[in-house]
């Protein structure tokens, strides 16, 4: 091979030999990877490039027959993707973990020709949760095993921490023996104070890289989003990339009460089928959970009926003063819908989950007053170590996945 793609092995194999098989995050024993080819999304900074390297480093260490390519180098702006899989097919390579897929341009298309020409090629890829797998050029979308990485739950976050480890917890076990398993999960720690430091800067692994510039790396991950994967994998002008970030600014502000769509349309200078697509980009984003009735949920064009920040540390980042009530909601939105669950907004209640179960979500002083009489009815309340009857610590709903 020649010296550019021996410096691209050299590059692979430095960064998968430094990468920590310590803690793997939820995801990692659930991926397939016998499938021929694997699709790893999620938002900027939750962990896609680590697990793609940890799983290298744990199966194949530094063999000749695997490579590491990011299609974000610079090497790939003069020179084909293409041509490179070519070369390394032919010299033996049997398995392409590729990152940052949505920097090449045509990717679909790209990773559709390897599929299609390299049939004994095994490839395992990340990109941006923005990322579409079913209706753009080359669709690959029964063609691969998708999987999509959510943030840290607060069960991760005590693992990651080296405090506690333990397994999930299934919604249906956690509402009917919460007050037994939160014995067993309190014994020995003060989880009241560490659920403060989970939601305060607990969601993005990269904490621990810079703890006092956390909020601003969050920051520059959202510009990254908006400014430059936005435009590779959708057609938007500059405008548009400007509005899109002036529209999730005027929510992170105003969550969560039910937006007057019409007038943030008119404040962003847009009509309604434009500003429902910039709401469909910042949620595929992972920036913000809209949230609709049950009767409207299935509408992909429809205005939703609360809208949330995507999660509390993001939050926290966009609005620094940020109201406790709101951070509740939206941690308690964030892990039900990263551990599978549907959550949609009732007529009585906070939130409704899998259209089965009602939920009021509050602080220690929290009463059913809202839901009295309800069936399937609780509440999710904070500041609070160990439940009683349907009352369930808020933090506990950290521990779905």
């Amino acid at each position: 091979m020649n010296e550019d793609i021996s410096m691209l092995k050299e590059i692979s194999d430095r960064l998968i030999d430094g990468t920590s098989l310590d803690f793997k995050r939820y995801l990692f024993p659930k991926i397939d990877w016998r499938n021929r080819f694997v699709c790893l999304k999620g938002a900027k900074g939750t962990g896609k490039t680590t697990i793609l390297r940890q799983y290298m480093k744990e199966q194949f260490g530094l063999s000749e027959s695997v490579y590491y390519l990011s299609f974000d180098h610079l090497w790939f702006t003069n020179h084909s993707a293409l041509d490179l899989v070519d070369t390394l097919y032919k010299n033996g390579v049997t398995h392409l973990f590729i990152d940052e897929v949505h920097h090449l341009e045509h990717w679909n298309t790209v990773i559709k020709n390897i599929y299609d020409f390299y049939s004994d090629l095994k490839v395992a890829y990340s990109g941006s949760s923005i990322l579409r797998m079913d209706n753009r050029e080359g669709d690959m979308s029964r063609r691969q095993v998708c999987y999509d990485l959510k943030g840290l739950s607060f069960r991760e976050f005590l693992s990651f921490e080296g405090i506690k480890s333990m397994d999930p917890v299934p919604l249906k076990e956690l509402l009917v023996r919460h007050r037994e398993i939160a014995a067993e999960i309190t014994r020995g720690l003060r989880i009241v104070g560490l659920f403060a430091k989970y939601n305060e800067y607990g969601y993005y692994p990269f904490y621990k890289e810079s703890p006092s510039g956390y909020y601003q790396r969050i920051i520059e991950c959202v510009n990254k989003v908006i400014e430059s994967d936005l435009p590779i994998v959708e057609d938007v002008t500059p405008a548009t990339i400007r509005k899109t970030k002036r529209m999730l600014a005027v929510l992170a502000e105003s969550c969560p009460q039910q937006p007057n769509m019409k007038a943030l349309y008119r404040e962003l200078e847009t009509d309604r089928n434009q500003g429902l697509k910039m709401l469909d980009v910042l949620e595929r984003a992972e920036l913000v959970s809209l949230l609709k009735t049950e009767k409207d949920k299935l509408k992909s064009m429809s205005a939703p009926e609360k809208i949330y920040c995507d999660n509390g540390n993001l939050m926290r980042a966009l609005v620094p003063r940020a109201d406790v009530g709101t951070l509740r909601e939206t941690f308690f939105v964030n892990q039900l819908r990263a551990a599978g669950h549907t959550v949609s907004s009732p007529a009585q209640g906070d939130f409704l989950v899998d259209g089965e179960w009602l939920f009021e979500v509050g602080g220690k002083g929290k009463t059913f007053d809202q839901i009295k009489d309800l069936p399937k009815s609780y509440i999710a309340c904070d500041d609070v170590e160990i439940g009683v009857g349907n009352k369930i610590p808020l933090w506990m709903f950290g521990f779905l996945y």
